[in-house]
């Protein structure tokens, strides 16, 4: 069977998918499929796991109560980058971080931690955070409906930059300040790389020495000062043309 095969909307579905298997799709998926898209029995989609398996699929059955879609042909997924890249990103309000999220797995990132840092002004405890987080990971998903990927990004429970910088073991590390340019043309073919982007008030300079204590090295983006949204797109798309597959 060819690539042409894989047609229609991608949908994700956290479910085992079989070659002449039938996926029922849970409510929201369901509801997106046949009211909000309008499609109908004996139409195509594309179903993927979110752990790297796509499958080719057959709309059988489409009503109010009940969507069912006929798996034709599995295969891995084909938008995955060579360069996994962990981003440890400050939360910012609003739909900035949405943003951020939304973006940096566009541009194949493989993780996401969102951060406390001193000059943030984000804090979320218990409940508010666990829905925070489970919304940033829908976030994730729908941006992997969008994009093509079958691997999900993690995003990962927010935690103090202290705690993130102590966890870090990718060869290339890198920090968003102010440095000497050319890091990345002296730097040898890698194959992870984590990338420390500050909030909106930037890192403190205590955070930036502590980040430097663990071996990450400063990345300069040019003369003008991004936002904290913007900065992951501009640093992924660098490092992805540069190590990935951009």
């Amino acid at each position: 069977m060819t690539a042409l095969v894989f047609q229609g909307p991608r949908i994700h579905v956290a479910a085992t998918l079989v070659a002449g298997g039938d996926v029922v799709l849970p409510e929201g998926p369901a509801r997106h499929v046949g009211r909000v898209l309008r499609l109908k029995a004996g139409e195509p989609l594309v179903l993927f796991d979110g752990a790297g398996q796509e499958a080719a699929a057959e709309l059988t059955e489409v009503d109010r109560k009940r969507v069912v879609a006929r798996v034709k042909e599995v295969r891995q997924g084909q938008g995955e980058s060579p360069l996994a890249v962990h981003l440890g990103q400050a939360i910012s309000k609003g739909d900035r971080m949405d943003y951020a999220i939304q973006k940096a797995v566009e541009l194949g990132v493989a993780a996401i931690t969102p951060l406390y840092t001193e000059h943030g002004d984000v804090r979320l405890k218990g409940e508010r955070e666990e829905k925070k987080l489970a919304h940033w990971q829908a976030v994730a998903v729908s941006a992997c409906e969008q994009c093509g990927r079958a691997s999900v990004p993690q995003v990962h429970a927010p935690l103090p930059l202290a705690e993130w910088l102590a966890a870090r073991d990718e060869s290339l590390r890198l920090v968003l300040h102010p440095g000497t340019p050319g890091i990345l043309e002296r730097t040898a073919s890698v194959t992870s790389v984590c990338v420390l982007i500050g909030p909106e008030g930037g890192l403190s300079a205590r955070e930036v020495e502590a980040a430097e204590a663990s071996d990450f090295v400063a990345l300069t983006l040019g003369p003008r000062i991004l936002r904290t949204e913007t900065a992951p797109v501009v640093a992924l798309s660098l490092l992805q043309a540069r190590f990935g597959d951009l």
